[in-house]
């Protein structure tokens, strides 16, 4: 369906453009005036994919690769009652794919025909990917020393790669400059990426037989698949269809952990960080975009936050292997929290748990 959705600033309520990244007057994220509604009615049954409900979204479908209803299988790690979402299986590897294709649709909407993303991997992957396809040329802006694989993936997707030396911020500031001239597809900051993630939540609840699980657990960085969980059991608890929303765990690496340093602390703002050496690269956001968002997720749910190791995320890695899941270490790093899950949960609780990128882009 073609729709036109009021778009506003989440800081001071400016109203926004349809290719506006952020608000004009304050500098805030853009979201969506009204939240999504939730019509079981409508849900296409015979569509095999995240736009089985196109019917919800406030976009266009102009194509598609196939993204959305990924496998939820039983993954009894320790024993506990663990099941994966096996985001891992999208079309070009990773979760992203949900965001980069309703964010694509709703710019090819509007006539863009170039686009800027910046990206340690997995986005600018999927970016790349979904531009080439729809036939809009996309610059990406990485880290020097991001996969080497990610970087192959995101030149053979089409995307014309480009490698910024230094931190990892340098990569967003060098994009920031680009997009004063190009429309900024960003994975942070656009709405409509965000929306595609709120499918998740949705598919979750069909696949488990019309109910939730006690427990999400998520690697967050900037927390657009934590934010699509909660805003899609949010509007399954609105259209009473469950009568809760699951507890929203979110789980980050020690090497940068802003959202459990404001868990910690109380603080409503996660505070900006100064990464140091993580083996979970697809997470290293030193100031996550909808951190307040994500703050809110977590604490009206009964959830936390949980920072891990990198010896713990590797070993994590290792079993889920053992157990046939092929993740990369960002993904790892939410089953590395499962033991801290147990201590302030026990054994009992029903987790879901997103593996959300590929880990054959690291073989080689």
């Amino acid at each position: 369906m073609t729709t036109t959705v009021k778009l506003i600033c989440t800081e001071c309520a400016a109203e926004a453009g349809p290719l506006d990244w952020r608000c004009s007057v304050c500098g805030g994220p853009i979201d969506f005036a009204e939240p999504l509604r939730f019509r079981p009615e409508v849900v296409d049954d015979g569509d095999f994919s995240l736009w089985r409900y196109a019917a919800m979204l406030p976009v266009e479908r102009r194509f598609t690769l196939g993204e959305g209803l990924t496998p939820l299988v039983a993954a009894p790690i320790d024993g506990m009652k663990v099941y994966a979402k096996l985001e891992y299986l999208n079309p070009t590897g990773s979760y992203k794919d949900r965001g980069a294709v309703t964010m694509m649709n709703h710019l090819l909407a509007h006539g863009v025909q170039a686009v800027v993303e910046d990206s340690s991997g997995n986005a600018g992957a999927s970016v790349a990917a979904y531009s080439t396809a729809s036939g809009i040329y996309a610059r990406i802006f990485v880290p020097e020393t991001a996969a080497a694989g990610k970087k192959a993936l995101i030149a053979r997707f089409g995307g014309e790669l480009v490698e910024v030396p230094g931190p990892q911020h340098a990569k967003t500031e060098a994009c920031v400059e680009a997009a004063k001239t190009t429309t900024y597809a960003s994975h942070a900051w656009s709405p409509y990426f965000i929306l595609g993630q709120t499918t998740v939540a949705w598919e979750v609840w069909e696949q488990m037989r019309w109910r939730v699980p006690d427990v999400i657990l998520s690697p967050v960085g900037h927390g657009g698949l934590f934010l699509g969980f909660t805003r899609g059991f949010q509007a399954l608890y609105e259209a009473g269809l469950i009568d809760r929303v699951p507890r929203m765990i979110a789980v980050q690496s020690a090497g940068c952990d802003p959202v459990v340093r404001a868990w910690e602390t109380g603080a409503e703002v996660p505070p900006h960080v100064t990464p140091t050496p993580t083996v979970a690269d697809g997470i290293i956001v030193e100031t996550p975009v909808r951190g307040k968002e994500v703050m809110r997720a977590i604490r009206e749910s009964n959830g936390a936050a949980i920072r891990v190791e990198n010896d713990a995320i590797l070993d994590a890695q290792t079993r889920l292997a053992w157990h046939g899941l092929m993740v990369e270490p960002t993904s790892a790093a939410a089953a590395a929290a499962l033991p801290e899950v147990r201590r302030l949960l026990g054994d009992e609780v029903e987790i879901v748990m997103p593996l959300t990128g590929n880990g054959l882009k690291m073989l080689g």
